[in-house]
């Protein structure tokens, strides 16, 4: 090994031969085929690293110890000169080897837990928008092949387990080599990573063939009845790490307590904590600034009916979903028109988690005195009306905030920024004050950088509109109302063809449909 990272062997233990692009549930990975000396061929599929158009094929790498390619050329990824890692929020890029399993990645099998692995991973990076899974040809069954690994599955049907099984068939316990890999990391660039793994073996691996591992993270996913002893005999025998000890059974492992945190895990060895990751795991990765909304409507778009009427709209998977979203912002906003209606607490009190700043853009002061945002100190309150007009004396929780505005708000379902009514020669600063992106300037200022805006219509219609949004969620619900008061809204078009096609993923809360739209 030590011959490999000083270079004193031939390069060409791998040659790049084609590049494509892979989309996926997860997203839209490169997609780069490699063959080794051997023959055997690997894919690696990348996000967020290097650049298909630098990249030049059918050229042979190994593992120089300053440059990755040892072959001269000279591009800004590494692949010739390794210029150390690009720069990211997250440090060094994720990284994923992941074995050849016919059985578990293509075929689901329950024996083992590599196609879920495979999935985590690949969740993992798109969440973070940078990292790489090499998926390494040749490493079926540690390296022994499909049949014999089979065979192995057979003596492990009458007793033996994943190890014995293995030295039985006069294999050892792990035959896999890590060269390849190492030489795709390196003409990837990428000379230190975070690696996703539960194997200590790979980290140890990589770093005698030169590649720096600056964190190894364990990769947990659900276990099930068929793989229990298969994964306790690789901890045991072969020091893979354990899944950390369930610190909330009701928040799926302490999972939701990472995110609360702001840390987002690999992985999870529990369905549901690996359900919440998957969902909330990319608004926690965002860092301090994030702008969602979020709108229960029904199946014909409107979120009360003709009398105001909303209460039990949407289900209570759903009203969980948005208690989570409550709890991982600093504000959420409403306008006054919510208020009034509905008299909403804007707390967190369907899952652990703190509440958030309640802001209630409501320029001519409508809502109630006796309004629970008002009298119920439970959360911090920012009430933000036009200068001038007056105000009940409030509780020490509620601070107002004046905006210079001449005129009068019109009184529609509440008072967002398209609402604004204004005149005279303070029009346009008047309107600038609640435009959209001016209310989160005027938060961030605050310390207030992670926003959600959660009614009425009209006010998630503006954020909508104005173009600040990075998600949108919208749960419909399966009725009908016929008439009422409208949902969501975007920017009217004259045809079908210029409506704007925006990426999104769906699931299901009970009988309701979430859409996230991907914004920004």
């Amino acid at each position: 090994m030590t011959d490999l990272v000083h270079g004193d062997v031939a390069h060409g233990l791998v040659v790049r031969v084609t590049e494509t692009v892979l989309p996926t549930r997860h997203g839209v990975f490169r997609m780069i085929g490699y063959r080794g000396q051997d023959g055997v061929e690997h894919v690696a599929l990348a996000m967020g690293i290097g650049d298909a158009a630098s990249a030049g094929h059918g050229t042979g790498y190994g593992h120089g110890s300053g440059n990755g390619a040892g072959n001269g050329r000279n591009n800004s990824h590494g692949a010739g000169t390794d210029t150390g890692p690009a720069t990211h929020r997250h440090g060094d890029p994720l990284v994923r080897l992941h074995s050849e399993c016919l059985t578990g990645d293509a075929l689901g099998s329950h024996r083992c837990d590599c196609g879920d692995q495979l999935q985590a991973a690949l969740a993992r990076i798109a969440h973070e928008g940078r990292g790489v899974l090499v998926y390494v040809r040749g490493h079926e069954g540690r390296g022994i092949g499909l049949l014999e690994k089979l065979k192995a599955y057979h003596l492990q049907d009458n007793g033996a387990d994943t190890v014995d099984a293995n030295l039985a068939l006069g294999h050892p316990a792990d035959a896999r080599d890590y060269s390849q890999p190492a030489a795709i990391l390196r003409d990837l660039g990428l000379s230190s990573i975070r690696l996703m793994s539960s194997n200590p073996a790979k980290e140890n691996a990589l770093a005698d063939l030169g590649i720096t591992v600056s964190e190894r993270t364990g990769m947990f996913v659900p276990e099930f009845a068929e793989n229990m002893v298969y994964l306790e005999t690789k901890r045991l025998l072969m020091g893979h790490d354990r899944p950390p000890s369930p610190s909330s059974p009701g928040e799926a492992g302490g999972v939701w307590a990472e995110l609360l945190a702001g840390r987002v895990p690999v992985s999870s060895a529990d369905v549901r904590g690996a359900t919440l990751i998957d969902r909330y795991g990319p608004l926690v990765a965002t860092g301090p600034h994030l702008a969602i909304a979020q709108m229960a409507q029904s199946l014909d778009g409107f979120i009360a009916t003709r009398t105001g009427d909303s209460a039990g709209l949407s289900g209570a998977e759903d009203h969980m979903h948005l208690h989570r979203l409550r709890a991982l912002v600093d504000a959420l906003i409403v306008g006054a028109g919510t208020v009034i209606a509905d008299n909403p607490r804007l707390t967190v009190r369907e899952v652990t988690g703190p509440s958030p700043t309640r802001v209630v853009l409501d320029l001519e002061a409508r809502i109630p005195a006796d309004s629970g945002v008002l009298t119920d100190g439970a959360a911090p309150t920012l009430w933000i009306v036009a200068e001038g007009v007056e105000v009940p004396d409030v509780g020490a929780h509620v601070e107002v905030v004046r905006v210079p505005v001449s005129g009068a708000a019109s009184r529609g379902d509440d008072d967002g920024a398209s609402s604004v009514s204004v005149s005279g020669s303070e029009t346009a600063q008047g309107a600038a004050a609640l435009e959209p992106a001016a209310v989160l300037e005027l938060l961030r200022e605050r310390g207030l950088g992670r926003v959600l805006v959660e009614g009425g219509g009209r006010t998630v219609s503006s954020f909508v509109t104005a173009g600040v949004l990075d998600r949108l969620y919208v749960t419909t619900v399966p009725v009908l109302l016929g008439d009422g008061v409208p949902g969501v809204r975007g920017l009217p078009t004259t045809t079908v063809a210029e409506a704007s096609r925006i990426p999104a993923r769906r699931f299901r809360l009970g009988d309701d449909l979430v859409t996230e739209l991907i914004l920004g």
